[in-house]
């Protein structure tokens, strides 16, 4: 895989000592919009070459795949270019903006025999799967209950009025988007779309800080608790009749994960996932293979889950009376 980056942010410079440990991957080169970060980012990993804007980026054709880690409101757009370019895409979450966008760039994509995957590392860490397996065992589920909560130092700059792209409404941000989304998204995954969904979030200058989504099941229901501004431990429960599984951390990094049985004074904990590696690279690892023996299957059987994820956040955004720009129909 040639890859192109698109962008050079929080994320992008997390990927990159990543893809030194994944086969197959070779970043040649990177676009974003400040050259003096671009300039160390290249030196520091390695990267031929990198250009100023995403255009030049997308007319190159040493490259056949491209890494779309831009402000949220930008990968719609990026997308689009990138399928005109016949470039295969590796897109961060959130995928797009609003489910609208979601389904015009998937069309597109299958219209232009073009490969997209989103980058939402849940769906391929080992202790995510291997939990989602052992849910069936808890018997009837009754309460679940998922919390990412992080304070965000850009939270202290967006109370003083610099506002960057989390906080941005404009940007397409907000606790839902950033943080909440991890959970709303394994909730999917593992319960399949709800019958109702609904969202209490705590508004301060337009955009959602925190809140809480509720995902309505009709025989049991789903807590989904977001914040960026304030911070709780990161504990998960998924509660049935028999058993209950615990996950001591964020559903996007998913270290470890007990199971208690009811009745059963004992716990036991499972890990699957490899020690010491990067909760990024089992993503890089499986998207890399999907797109160099281009399983069109398991791409679609993604987008699918993508599309259900971006669905489910809009309607929520939407209880809650949050609208983009993005949300204006094209």
């Amino acid at each position: 895989m040639k890859l192109g980056i698109l962008g050079s942010g929080k994320i992008v410079q997390e990927v990159l000592p990543v893809l030194n440990e994944v086969e197959n991957i070779e970043p040649v080169a990177i676009a974003a919009r400040n050259e003096e970060k671009l300039k160390r980012l290249s030196e520091e990993f390695a990267i031929e070459k990198y250009y100023v804007g995403i255009e030049e980026l997308l007319a190159d054709e040493q490259i056949d795949t491209v890494y779309v880690a831009l402000p949220n409101n930008l990968h719609f757009d990026a997308m689009d270019k990138a399928i005109d370019a016949g470039k295969n895409i590796i897109c961060e979450k959130p995928f797009t903006s609003n489910a609208y966008e979601a389904e015009i760039i998937i069309q597109k994509a299958k219209e232009n025999n073009v490969l997209i995957v989103e980058a939402i590392s849940h769906r391929f860490i080992p202790n995510a799967i291997e939990a989602k397996k052992i849910v069936n065992d808890l018997g009837d589920i009754k309460i679940v209950s998922f919390n990412y909560s992080q304070y965000s130092s850009r939270y202290d700059k967006f109370k003083e009025g610099i506002i960057e792209p989390v906080f941005s409404l404009e940007s397409s941000g907000g606790a839902l988007i950033d943080l909440n989304l991890y959970n709303v998204a394994f909730a999917v995954d593992t319960f399949g779309l709800p019958k109702d969904v609904k969202y209490f979030a705590n508004i301060e200058k337009n955009i959602d800080t925190s809140g809480i989504v509720i995902l309505d099941y009709e025989d049991f229901k789903v807590s989904c608790i977001g914040s960026k501004d304030s911070a709780a431990p990161m504990v998960n429960t998924i509660q049935g009749t028999k058993g209950t599984i615990e996950i001591p951390d964020a559903l996007n990094s998913f270290e470890e994960f007990n199971l208690e049985e009811v009745g059963d004074d004992g716990q036991y904990s499972f890990q699957f996932n490899e020690k010491g590696r990067s909760r990024l690279y089992y993503e890089f690892v499986a998207i890399e293979e999907i797109l160099r023996t281009r399983d069109e299957q398991r791409v679609n059987e993604l987008l699918d889950k993508t599309y259900n994820y971006i669905e489910v956040l809009t309607k929520a955004r939407f209880d809650a009376n949050i609208y983009y720009p993005a949300d204006k129909i094209r």
